[in-house]
């Protein structure tokens, strides 16, 4: 289904096959992008290391991230693939992978979303050349009910569990490479893990304790920066602002902002969503900012959180200011460089020419042949 979001993509190899799968992900993710606009700035606010703490109102964080915020991403998938019904039977079963683990299940409603409104789509093929004159309405309720509610029980006890072992095992492989010393390869698990949002588990799962080891004996540890450095992000942002498709470009700036200033990152993987190929973005990003923070011996005295450039600059250690701001501007000087390489700095973004453009070219066309019979 070609959205505003999800162009038509053309051909059948491998490039346009992971094309199309990442526009159906981003198609899930980017109209509910208001959504996660809200909620990046009521966790920028108001949590407690916010800009306006409020113990009432930073209640809403929580249960935005962990169930609004998916049970809207399955009712998208399942519009996408179904159309109303789908979309209802998607975000029934999408409470499913809500309930059934306490990570955020972004990537569990991606996949729960649209495949219960696939079955129920074959489901309604079956039963519409069967059906009684007079039954529709009750058939087709009973069929969205029965097939929502098994999948959400397939969500609690099938999905959600696959999930969070997945999480568990990018988890495993971040420590392994921190504890083999490649920190600079970690970024090519970690900046994947976090566009399919398992960021907060691989930080704080993993990252978080490791460092907080680290920071005990030797007073700064480099591994609270593998996860939270804004760079990446805000290099693919500015790379998107310039060079993006123009009906995106005007989202950007917002986004910048929530990430980089309120260090929200969630905002920026739908844009590495639509476009896959923008992974090898973050992920040299990412690499570059870490080895800078090597190379200069940078660290951080506790977990940014959020992971805006406020919260670096509140837990650099004293004198350390230089290989923090390094490592940030590096990674995103390489993520915005290869970013803007990927699309074609605004050549390959699929966007059509503006209708000035074609009558004024067409004018020329005419003028060009009168000009020479003349």
């Amino acid at each position: 289904m070609a959205t505003a979001y999800t162009p038509t993509v053309q051909g059948t190899g491998i490039r346009a096959s992971i094309q199309r799968f990442g526009g159906h992900l981003a198609g899930m993710i980017m109209p509910n992008i208001g959504a996660f606009i809200a909620w990046g700035l009521i966790t920028a606010l108001f949590i407690p290391t916010g800009w306006l703490p409020n113990k009432t109102l930073a209640e809403l964080v929580g249960p935005i991230i962990t169930v609004l915020l998916p049970v809207l991403i399955g009712y998208t998938g399942g519009r996408m693939v179904h159309g109303q019904r789908g979309a209802v039977v998607g975000a029934v079963a999408t409470m499913g992978v809500v309930v059934g683990v306490d990570i955020p299940m972004f990537l569990g409603a991606m996949i729960i979303g649209p495949l219960a409104a696939f079955i129920l789509k074959y489901v309604d093929r079956f039963t519409a050349e069967r059906t009684k004159a007079g039954f529709e309405m009750l058939v087709d309720n009973f069929t969205a009910g029965i097939i929502g509610g098994a999948m959400a029980i397939a969500g609690v006890f099938a999905i959600g569990p696959i999930v969070e072992n997945i999480t568990k095992v990018a988890g495993n492989g971040v420590e392994w490479l921190v504890s083999h010393s490649l920190l600079p390869i970690a970024s090519v698990i970690i900046e994947p893990a976090k566009v399919l949002f398992l960021n907060n588990a691989i930080n704080h799962g993993v990252l978080g304790p490791l460092g907080v080891a680290e920071a005990v004996k030797q007073g700064k540890s480099i591994l609270f920066m593998l996860e939270s450095n804004p760079g990446p992000g805000l290099g693919l942002l500015i790379a998107y602002l310039l060079f993006g498709p123009r009906s995106l470009r005007p989202s950007t700036p917002a986004a910048m902002i929530i990430h980089f200033l309120g260090g929200i990152h969630e905002i920026y993987f739908p844009y590495v969503l639509m476009k896959p190929r923008l992974i090898l973005a973050v992920m040299a990003g990412g690499a570059s900012g870490i080895l800078t923070f090597l190379v200069t011996g940078a660290g951080l005295v506790a977990t940014p959180s959020p992971g805006s450039i406020f919260a670096y600059m509140a837990v650099t250690p004293k004198g350390g200011w230089f290989g923090v701001i390094a490592g940030i501007v590096v990674a995103t000087a390489v993520s915005f460089a290869v970013a803007a390489a990927l699309l074609g700095f605004g050549r390959a973004n699929g966007d059509q020419p503006d209708k000035a453009a074609q009558s004024d070219s067409q004018a020329g066309s005419r003028t060009v042949p009168a000009a020479k019979e003349a």
